[in-house]
């Protein structure tokens, strides 16, 4: 499964992500990991999640995030769900048909591997394809 978190810059996705991880953590029994850009959530969610900050891996592309999820997955089978906080500043793309490809990959990866995602995107729902915010 793929939820996607969308708004404008301060709309509040990342505290429905922070919310939606301290729920999860409460709820599901594997491993959860959360990526960001930065540090900025180390305070604010469980320990219990890992919390990967993505600039110590110089991410800057959908090939190279799908690459180190897969890795991720390949090191841990037990996890259960990943967490991408600002899917636009890791990828280093706002391109619409790179996103919904990305999203694509995740859908049909968590699938095959028992996976679910949830990601926040900055941007303006009304502006995006149905081919994004179908995963609201």
């Amino acid at each position: 499964m793929v939820k996607v978190i969308m708004g404008l810059k301060g709309s509040g996705k990342t505290k429905q992500l922070i919310d939606a991880i301290n729920t999860s953590i409460k709820t599901e029994s594997g491993s959860m990991v959360c990526i960001e850009k930065g540090s900025a959530l180390t305070f604010d969610i469980d320990y219990r999640v890992r919390l990967i900050d993505a600039s110590e891996y110089d991410i800057g592309s959908y090939v190279f995030l799908r690459g180190f999820i897969s890795g991720l997955h390949a090191g841990n089978f037990d996890i259960s769900h990943i967490f991408i906080d600002g899917l636009y500043k890791l990828s280093g793309s706002n391109d619409a048909e790179e996103t919904a490809a990305f999203l694509a990959w995740c859908e049909s990866f968590g699938k095959a591997n028992k996976l679910e995602f949830t990601i926040s995107i900055s941007d303006d729902p009304a502006n995006l394809p149905e081919s994004i915010t179908k995963y609201r």
